[in-house]
């Protein structure tokens, strides 16, 4: 289990703000995060990830993640804006993170890259550079899983190949996800719970059925 209790002072769609999130996530569960630009959607990842520092606790199961180092938290990160290494090729790529070429070419194969293996990533279309990117977040088998708006680039019917991929790799190596994202349909098809945040604070919490149905969501992804 995710457990988060953390504070931190930054800069919201409305100036100045605190993000203040107490939160458990079960293990093996599929959350979105959802919420207008600026609400703290992408600090709240880059928090449990180490890539930023809050006062709080963050804890994985038995271990304390609050000061322990980016690298040494068992975690994959899909970013929206791909962060390959665009000199090196799809495998090369995936075999930087770990040099597992079995679970490379497995991974490859279940979001229909096999045939690329060689092309450098420079080359590809931006839905190819995107699951490129979730096959690297997976190569080392992480426990949780971070994507922020992972598929907001991506034209609709790109996004619905992805969200079956991510569907099945999320099922296959039964790790726990968190998801930002600001399309309810996205949302939807593949979150068990749904968080909305609001000025840094959790405003809604639930299954998906119960958040997503309520106008205030509706409100935040018209905005976005």
């Amino acid at each position: 289990m995710l457990h988060m209790d953390i504070k931190k002072r930054l800069y919201g769609s409305e100036g100045k703000m605190k993000l203040e999130v107490k939160l458990e996530v079960a293990e093996g569960s599929f959350v979105v995060i959802m919420g207008e630009s600026g609400s703290g959607k992408t600090t709240l990842l880059r928090l449990i990830a180490g890539l930023e520092k809050s006062e709080g606790e963050i804890h994985f199961g038995d271990e304390n993640w609050h000061n322990l180092a980016v690298q040494k938290r068992n975690i994959g990160f899909v970013f929206q804006d791909y962060a390959l290494f665009e000199h090196m090729s799809v495998e090369e790529n995936l075999l930087y993170v770990n040099a597992d070429i079995p679970l490379a070419k497995k991974l490859l194969a279940l979001t229909g890259l096999s045939g690329l293996v060689d092309q450098n990533v420079k080359n590809l279309s931006g839905g190819q550079k995107q699951r490129v990117s979730l096959c690297r977040a997976m190569m080392n088998k992480p426990k949780l899983l971070l994507m922020d708006e992972p598929l907001s680039a991506l034209d609709n019917e790109m996004k619905e190949k992805l969200i079956k991929e991510i569907a099945k790799l999320h099922k296959d190596f039964g790790t726990t996800t968190l998801m930002v994202s600001h399309d309810a349909s996205i949302s939807y098809a593949l979150a068990d719970r749904v968080i909305v945040l609001d000025q840094g604070k959790i405003v809604n919490d639930g299954g998906k059925d119960e958040v997503l149905q309520e106008s205030q969501t509706v409100t935040y992804t018209l905005k976005r």
